[in-house]
């Protein structure tokens, strides 16, 4: 699914599913992004590299992508 940073994710749903694989979830980021929300349209501060909406959507980036919030995937709401 992924080789470093060399590879791509087809949904959020596989980015989530990497960090957690790998322990990156809860781990903090080197700076912060704020996200707007794709369902509700509220902004939120990502912290980790997986976060949460007030809505229940959770989002995801890997380390390598961490320095742009374009590069953060919804993965679905409670997923």
């Amino acid at each position: 699914m992924h080789d470093g940073c060399s590879g791509s994710f087809t949904n959020g749903q596989q980015v989530v599913d990497k960090i957690r694989m790998m322990g990156f979830a809860t781990e903090t980021m080197p700076v912060p992004l704020i996200i707007e929300c794709a369902e509700c349209g509220e902004s939120f501060v990502m912290k980790t590299f997986e976060g949460k909406c007030q809505c229940g959507v959770v989002y995801g980036v890997t380390p390598c992508s961490a320095g742009d919030a374009a590069n953060v995937k919804p993965a679905g709401k409670n997923y």
